[in-house]
């Protein structure tokens, strides 16, 4: 098995992988351990989409990953202890043209941290509140239910598509969409930032702006150990 090590620092864990059977490559692999944390999950996904990967800890803080020995990870995927699991992915698009893919949650929020957005979101084309007022909107899958999403809500899910209002001036009781859902964001006053994940990229949106946000075409590919 193929396998690229993300995230740097792999000559602490080169070895283990290597006499677990694994073959080492930089291009071209079958599977991707992600070396690290939570974000760098993230960073490992955008850079290798669709190619299974699993998460081993290097980062105090890794919700993803297993608390068990790194040796004991190695041994079970090369005994092929595991099942891969479909997670959904979302797709931010702007009338521009723009797109941007996230794992975890697409953010739309105030480029003016002392200035607040009103703006209003349509489900299906359906409005589905009056016009809000706060510092943004967090779209998220079931995977990244237990990262920013959890931090606004104190819950999270496992099937679907979250909506959680950030900060509002009024109550705007979080939402859990089906996953097919088509959600459309129209900013009508105040300059915010969307963006997906920890990716650089993002898209500016001006007063009159909408972006939309679905499902996207591919899921990613995530290892999980029996």
């Amino acid at each position: 098995m193929k396998l690229l090590i993300y995230g740097g620092h792999e000559e602490e864990i080169i070895d283990l992988a290597k006499k677990s059977g694994f073959e080492i490559v930089k291009k071209n692999p079958e599977m991707v351990a992600s070396y690290g944390g939570d974000g760098t999950f993230m960073k490992a996904e955008k850079d290798f989409p669709e190619i299974p990967k699993f998460a081993i800890k290097r980062s105090k803080i890794c919700k993803k990953c297993y608390d068990i020995p790194t040796e004991e990870i190695f041994k079970k995927i090369a005994s092929k202890e595991y099942e891969i699991i479909d997670e959904i992915k979302l797709e931010i698009a702007s009338k521009k043209g723009k797109k941007i893919v996230g794992l975890n949650e697409i953010v739309i929020h105030n480029n003016e941290p002392r200035r607040a957005i009103r703006y209003e979101i349509f489900i299906n084309d359906k409005k589905g509140r009056d016009e809000i007022i706060g510092d943004g909107v967090v779209i998220s899958t079931p995977h990244g239910s237990t990262g920013y999403y959890r931090s606004i809500t104190d819950s999270f899910f496992e099937v679907g598509i979250g909506v959680a209002f950030n900060n509002s001036t009024e109550q705007s009781d979080h939402m859990v969409i089906k996953e097919d859902s088509k959600i459309r964001i129209k900013i009508i006053r105040g300059q915010a930032i969307a963006y997906a994940d920890n990716n650089p990229e993002e898209i500016i949106l001006d007063d009159g702006d909408e972006i939309l946000i679905k499902k996207y075409k591919k899921t990613a590919k995530i290892i999980k150990l029996m």
